[in-house]
């Protein structure tokens, strides 16, 4: 009877939205994603491209238990942060979520964010820490080294971009105002010679073509740009004929290499790569460090927020010089040698050994002899180095967006490091982690947003965790 009782018991929510439904909706905060979020009969709606403080109508296209999203039928009322995109694909392709709300609006809703995140998944008194102000750039444009632009072809034409926003349709870009302008170039000349010389592009349902991605970075300081062309086959045809091509056009190019990638899968790069002209790898300044970067390396993408990003990261370390210092997810080794001379010893892991070659040669470099890199995880080397009596003091974590493995936060857990820097690209995810860490000793002491990608609604945030047993 029981049962019985159990399985004809309503939900405790009745769907109260229908699909099609038109209804006003006031805005009242920004979510994780850049969409306005608003509450219609106590349920939650999303609402791409609205913001906080407007008023409009809006007819629900998608509707379940938990949330309905919307689209904006009309405004009723406009938010005074609200500016005309300057980008004309904007709407299309998706790369940037924010470009309709002023800067300074971007920077409070990006703090605001963080703050949604904590209050979901901890019960932290934000009031009760340290927690400043977002940290923007004077100039929010032009920032990416990085461009990453899938190939395609449209009407016979070869094109490149991105994906749009929530489909499969590869938007083109000739210009993108957040990529340095190098990388735009570079793009545009690889899809001049690729349609001149008939060189075929990767159909993705079909499994066939050669040219799958094209990927640029750029050295801001040192000018050097490097081209990886991503390739469904080892096989280049006529390849003589395009490096010959890209040097007339692009004289004072730096380094061009292939990489491989046979698979059906969405990672963009594969495991093998070839150099086809000029250096291996690039070089990159920041401040007084100069970082040689591969391929496939790490990097940030932002190398102007990068100082102030890793000024934040080396403040909430408090590094006296007595410090066994552990930079986990080290990548090249920037953080850690950001640090470095704060640090008693310093020891780096990452599980690309292309990054940790790169780190023990960027450490060399610079004349850091107390620095030790390994390829692995972070907790498979704790345990090794506690069994031959070393012990991290502070450790500095800048994970994926996925966060922490869970196998970490145990490592972390039991081995107790008297601080956690945490470096986070994701506030959901830096939130629960905090919860996990927070319950295993570990108290919350400062949190610093930091806007590695203006216009767009991602937001970095340094937090600082100190160990007090309780």
């Amino acid at each position: 009877m029981k049962e019985t009782r159990k399985f004809n018991k309503k939900p405790e929510t009745e769907l109260k939205i229908k699909k099609g439904q038109q209804f006003p909706l006031t805005i009242k905060r920004l979510g994780i994603d850049g969409e306005g979020v608003g509450f219609f009969k106590r349920q939650v709606v999303f609402v791409p491209g609205a913001l906080p403080g407007e008023e409009v109508v809006c007819e629900a296209v998608k509707v379940s238990h938990k949330f309905a999203t919307g689209k904006i039928i009309k405004w009723r009322k406009e938010s005074e942060d609200r500016i005309k995109p300057p980008c004309p694909i904007y709407d299309a392709c998706g790369g940037c979520q924010l470009q309709h709300l002023s800067y300074e609006g971007q920077l409070r809703e990006k703090k605001d964010v963080v703050r949604q995140a904590f209050e979901r998944y901890t019960k932290i008194n934000l009031d009760r820490i340290s927690f400043k102000n977002t940290i923007g750039m004077d100039d929010p444009w032009n920032y990416r080294n990085k461009s990453q632009m899938q190939a395609g072809v449209r009407k016979g034409k070869v094109v490149a971009g991105l994906y749009g926003s929530n489909s499969h349709e590869l938007i083109n870009i000739d210009k993108c105002i957040v990529q340095h302008e190098q990388t735009d170039t570079v793009t545009q000349v690889v899809k001049q010679i690729v349609q001149e010389l008939n060189i075929s592009v990767y159909e993705e349902k079909k499994r066939t073509g050669f040219l799958r991605t094209i990927v640029t970075r750029v050295g801001f300081e040192t000018g050097e740009y490097q081209l990886v062309l991503i390739t469904s086959t080892k096989e280049f045809p006529r390849k003589e004929l395009f490096l010959e091509e890209l040097k007339r056009r692009l004289p004072d190019i730096t380094s061009v290499v292939q990489n491989i990638n046979s698979q059906k899968t969405s990672l963009v790069f594969g495991d093998e790569t070839i150099v086809l002209a000029g250096k291996e790898k690039i070089e990159e300044k920041i401040k007084e460090f100069t970082f040689h970067l591969s391929g496939r390396a790490f990097f940030q993408l932002n190398p102007v927020q990068t100082v102030k990003l890793y000024n934040a990261a080396k403040k909430a370390a408090k590094l006296t010089g007595t410090e066994n210092v552990v930079d986990a997810y080290c990548g090249v080794g920037t953080i850690g040698l950001w640090v470095a001379k704060e640090a008693k010893e310093l020891r780096g892991m990452d599980v690309i050994a292309e990054s940790i070659a790169d780190a023990e040669k960027n450490a060399e470099a610079h004349g850091i002899t107390h620095a030790k890199y390994e390829v692995g995880k972070a907790e498979e080397w704790f345990p090794k180095w506690e069994k031959e009596g070393w012990k991290a003091d502070v450790v500095i974590v800048d994970p994926p967006r996925s966060g922490l493995d869970d196998s970490l936060i145990k490592t972390l857990l039991r081995t107790k490091p008297q601080r956690i820097v945490y470096v986070s690209c994701n506030p959901s995810t830096l939130a629960k982690n905090v919860q996990e860490l927070s319950q295993g000793g570990y108290k919350l002491k400062s949190l610093q947003p930091v806007d590695m990608f203006p216009q767009t609604a991602h937001v970095e945030c340094v937090s600082q965790l100190v160990y007090t047993g309780k």
